[in-house]
């Protein structure tokens, strides 16, 4: 009697599920958010009938300036969805250029990510959904009907750190089938990010696999990084568990990063089929990475014959004292006269490290020290630093 019931029960619940599966199925169309349409506006749509207020705020709004401790950015507009006799909130953008978009709602002042979008991107301790506009350079950006390379992600040994670190390695279409060595571009994040922002945030495997396929980059290993070295890993992939990101961690431009970062060329150089010298390896990296390869490619002078600072902070806070920024005009002359193939800078006209970007270049300019500059609109985002790394990547190794 009891296995009756249980099924009778079973069966009923079917049946709601069933139901309920219908009528979304066959009753109200579903809602689609977003919608890319034919004239590259994009429809954002909200089902919230009890709420007073549905804005919707992203980087492809018109910007509105943000103080932080660290300084002004340039921060995602907003604007107001409207509310049908439903309960359906909407709002449809102007017509958009190319490119890769995050946005989220503010439904009664709290932000919320789009329930309707399954595409959602962390960086740092927020969450945001995102969307493509192709038909121009964000066809980069996508996962097109071309080879394909592998993202693995590795452990391996610190001593510099004491500790097991967890690292993010791109190699490129028929790497496990060839035997031929490939040259390496080290690529680095920046502060709040970890080993895994460039894959996610940079679109680092597509751009990639694009470009090589189109003919404009060599194939190459891409390795991305964690720089906190006082983390193992990105948050929820290390023992430490499930925890919520910060900004700032330990030992962050301290030194300590560039100084271990030898652990992390005798990983790859040991474990991968590399080759192993000056002119096969690159360095890039935006913000504090960008901070992070002008200080590493000096402090190692002879190890690049690439570097690219997107975004770069530039020197250290006074207050850090350690002998990788030591001597900073000695060895950035010294890198100089050991060759560089490519010195490669790129800044947004808004972005707040633009006044100390113009002081190095004249820096450089006073050593001698030739270098490639390119200047973008926009600030401090991910839309310029995608930008960069498409214009970097087709110059190495040639």
């Amino acid at each position: 009697m009891k296995l009756r019931l249980t099924l009778l029960a079973l069966l009923a619940l079917f049946v709601i599920i069933g139901a309920n599966a219908q009528q979304a199925l066959w009753g109200a169309a579903p809602i689609v958010s977003p919608q890319v349409n034919a004239d590259k506006t994009v429809t954002f749509r909200f089902m919230a009938p009890q709420a007073d207020s549905v804005f919707i705020t992203g980087d492809f709004l018109p910007t509105t300036k943000m103080k932080t401790p660290f300084g002004d950015y340039d921060g995602p507009g907003k604007a107001l969805l409207t509310k049908d006799e439903n309960g359906l909130w909407s709002f449809t953008s102007e017509p958009l250029q190319s490119d890769l978009y995050s946005y989220s709602f503010i439904v009664d002042g709290r932000n919320t990510c789009d329930p309707n979008n399954v595409y959602k991107i962390r960086d740092v301790a927020s969450v945001f959904d995102v969307f493509i506009v192709g038909g121009g350079k964000a066809d980069l950006y996508s996962v097109n009907d071309v080879p394909h390379g592998t993202v693995a992600r590795r452990w391996y040994d610190s001593p510099g750190n004491n500790m097991s670190r967890r690292i993010t390695i791109y190699t490129p279409p028929g790497y496990e089938n060839s035997k031929a060595k490939y040259p390496v571009l080290y690529l680095l994040h920046g502060m709040g990010g970890d080993e895994e922002a460039w894959i996610a945030l940079g679109r680092t495997s597509q751009i990639l696999d694009n470009l090589i396929a189109q003919g404009k980059a060599e194939p190459m290993i891409v390795v991305m990084t964690n720089g906190n070295v006082s983390q193992q890993a990105a948050p929820g992939e290390s023992p430490k568990g499930l925890y919520k990101p910060t900004m700032q961690l330990p030992n962050t431009m301290d030194g300590k990063f560039e100084e271990t970062f030898v652990d992390v060329i005798r990983f790859i150089e040991n474990n991968y089929r590399v080759t192993a010298d000056k002119s096969n390896r690159a360095i890039a990296g935006l913000s504090m990475g960008g901070f992070h390869s002008l200080h590493i490619s000096r402090y190692y002078p002879n190890t690049f014959d690439y570097v690219g600072l997107f975004s770069a902070a530039i020197m250290p806070n006074e207050q850090v004292s350690s002998k990788v920024y030591a001597n900073f005009d000695e060895t950035l002359k010294t890198q100089k006269e050991n060759g560089c193939k490519l010195y490669w800078i790129g800044m947004g006209k808004t972005d707040f490290l633009y006044k100390s970007g113009v002081e190095y270049r004249s820096k450089l300019d006073s050593l001698g020290m030739k270098y490639t500059y390119v200047e973008s609109e926009g600030g401090h985002v991910w839309r310029n630093w995608r930008d960069y790394l498409s214009e970097f990547v087709p110059l190495l190794f040639n």
